[in-house]
């Protein structure tokens, strides 16, 4: 059998092995006092625990699906192909080295240009989140997995909103449009990174936000946020993950979002 010709249920699995392989090797250097972190030439840090569960995935994918690509945020890109493997070994790698546990691995699957399953793991929270088309989307939870939808919150003085940071919205030169947005909407927080989408696939936060990510920022969150029952765009409502910009809802409020950040 080709890899073509693999279920996407056999899919999702490999990604569900992926991330016990990267929880390993994460949660052996968290919160320890010898942690090696360097600074990337984009100023962005990286420890060896990045490095070292990026290593263990492609690993394993290169062994279970040889014929697919790979691409991850700290070793790039591996040859072209219609199915190809989209990995962040540890989003959040700021709040991973300062021992702060709201980080995680995010592990996505793109086949013929649509990203197909995703599997978000965030170890030391002991959470996990996974989707795969027409599958479901899906977490675990005491009594074992079970299904998740995002919320039926259709005004946007009912919602509540997720953003990265302010300085983020500054830089990007939007933060008139986040305050504007701030001032409409019920409630806001900056959660961060992919804990946010985990929120809003879960319906405890309706939007979600943010600018300057890579698509291995948000592959995941959104084949998880889609199969959940929401919207993942770009600002300019592109379902395109490349564009810099992303913009998640329960899929209600997702024009009145788009039209806040037009004006």
């Amino acid at each position: 059998m080709t890899s073509a010709d693999v279920p996407l249920a056999d899919d999702l699995t490999l990604a569900l092995h992926l991330a016990d392989a990267a929880d390993a090797e994460t949660m052996a250097r968290f919160d320890t006092a010898d942690l090696s972190v360097s600074v990337k030439a984009d100023r962005s840090h990286v420890t060896e625990a990045d490095l070292a569960a990026e290593r263990a995935i492609r690993s394993l994918i290169e062994a279970s699906r040889p014929d697919d690509a790979i691409f991850g945020e700290e070793y790039g890109a591996t040859s072209n192909s219609s199915r190809r493997w989209i990995i962040d070994p540890i989003d959040g790698t700021a709040n991973f080295l300062r021992g702060v546990p709201a980080w995680g691995t995010m592990i996505a699957l793109e086949i013929d240009g649509v990203i197909r399953v995703g599997a978000v793991s965030m170890p030391a929270l002991s959470r996990r989140w996974w989707a795969a088309e027409e599958l479901g989307a899906w977490t675990n939870g005491d009594k074992g997995a079970r299904r998740i939808a995002v919320s039926d919150v259709d005004r946007l003085e009912d919602a509540s909103l997720s953003f990265q940071s302010i300085a983020q919205w500054r830089d990007a030169g939007h933060l008139d449009a986040l305050l504007a947005l701030q001032e409409r909407v019920w409630r806001d927080r900056a959660y961060g990174d992919v804990w946010s989408y985990m929120l809003l696939a879960e319906g405890r936060v309706d939007i979600v936000a943010e600018f300057d990510v890579k698509e291995y920022d948000v592959a995941a969150a959104a084949a998880i946020v889609r199969e959940a029952g929401g919207r993942f765009t770009s600002r300019e409502g592109s379902d395109r993950l490349d564009t810099l910009s992303a913009v998640a809802t329960n899929g209600r409020l997702h024009d009145d979002v788009l039209g806040a950040f037009a004006t």
